[in-house]
């Protein structure tokens, strides 16, 4: 009787730790789906990471209190000045001309140069070919001595083959020669010019006497005299100049050249030499001043008779002009025909140019003394 109990107890044990084991597991089961399905949502969870960034921010000051001290007035500065986009380059240097290293050969070429002005050409070369011998390659020597050959050239037309020899030794010694040797560049690129090639292509144009008769300390006449050069003939300032020698006259005696208490100015009116329109402008003033009462009683007043304007290129007379015409008797080449100086009336202002002005351009001054003699 008692062994039944016994197996029946057994059993409802076995049951008993069956049903324990089973709910454990059924536990770690359970416990395991939680642990995966918390890791799936974490994976699927958007994390947001927080980073610091410096960033400068600027901020508009808060307006000042109005302290109970008053302060000055705003002054507003101006702006700074534009930055150019390109800085130009510094103007280049010029070239100078070349020191001579030996004081021999200085000394020639300065004695050279000084005969050349004085139009001695003969002492100009045998100074000039003494420095040559010397120093060969001095491009002051050269420079100078084709500067006297070409001088000559008008007298010998032969020379200027000469001339241009002296300036290609002078070309060939390079940037050596200095600021001689762009203008050697120069002579041999326009070549020799001679006087007689300039016949035609250089005149005077028609001159144009004005007498004032305001003026009160003796007599002033204004000459005005044109110079027309040709298209592609246009002289240097240094190789022609105009020369107007004026006469005088008394009651019965031939006119006589000016005399020494006469004034005569020289002006160009257009400026400097640039031959703009193919012309320039000389102004010549003369003024014969009065003479002493003594003198006038035994040889009569002398009054302006007239004058001979001379245009001379390079030591050679190219043209003349003459007034009255028989003073170019007294002239080295006959005075172009055709037409006559024009005299004016007194209402010309010699200041101006030689056409005349616009109606209502210009007032004239009363009285041309008042101006003064115009500026050197």
């Amino acid at each position: 009787m008692g062994q039944p109990k016994a197996s029946h107890h057994s059993t409802l044990t076995f049951r008993l730790a069956c049903w324990v084991l089973g709910l454990i597991a059924f536990i770690q089961i359970i416990t395991a789906g939680v642990a995966l399905a918390v890791r799936v949502e974490n994976a699927r969870e958007v994390r947001i990471e927080e980073k610091i960034v410096t960033k400068i921010v600027t901020v508009a000051a808060r307006p000042a209190e109005k302290s109970k001290v008053e302060a000055g007035p705003v002054v507003a500065l101006p702006p700074p000045p534009p930055i150019p986009a390109e800085v130009p380059l510094p103007p280049a240097r010029p070239l100078d001309a070349p020191p001579i290293a030996d004081a021999r050969v200085e000394k020639l070429v300065m004695e050279g140069r000084e005969a050349r002005v004085a139009e001695d050409m003969g002492r100009a070369i045998i100074k000039l070919e003494e420095a040559r011998s010397i120093d060969p390659q001095e491009p002051n020597t050269l420079y100078e001595l084709g500067l006297v050959y070409e001088t000559m050239a008008a007298y010998d037309t032969d020379l200027a083959e000469k001339a241009a020899d002296a300036y290609q030794l002078v070309y060939n010694l390079g940037t050596d020669a200095g600021a001689l040797y762009p203008l050697a560049a120069a002579k041999l690129r326009d070549g020799i010019a001679l006087p007689k090639e300039m016949r035609g292509k250089l005149a005077l144009g028609r001159v144009r006497i004005f007498k004032d008769d305001t003026f009160q300390d003796g007599e002033r006449i204004v000459v005005t005299v044109p110079v027309s050069a040709a298209p592609g003939s246009e002289p240097d300032a240094d190789d022609f100049f105009v020369k107007v020698e004026f006469f005088d006259k008394s009651r019965n005696d031939e006119p006589q050249p000016a005399g020494p208490n006469c004034i005569t100015d020289y002006e160009w009116v257009s400026g400097d030499i640039d031959w703009l329109g193919g012309e320039e402008i000389l102004q010549v003033t003369y003024i014969l001043p009065p003479q002493e009462a003594g003198q006038d009683h035994l040889f009569g007043k002398r009054n302006y008779y007239g004058q001979i304007v001379e245009l001379v290129y390079k030591n050679e007379l190219l043209d003349s002009q003459a007034w009255p015409r028989h003073l170019a008797a007294r002239s080295k080449v006959e005075p172009q025909q055709g037409f006559d100086p024009l005299f004016l009336d007194s209402e010309f202002d010699p200041n101006l140019g030689v056409l005349p002005p616009l109606e209502n351009e210009l007032e004239l001054p009363p009285i041309l003394d008042e101006l003064g003699p115009p500026p050197r």
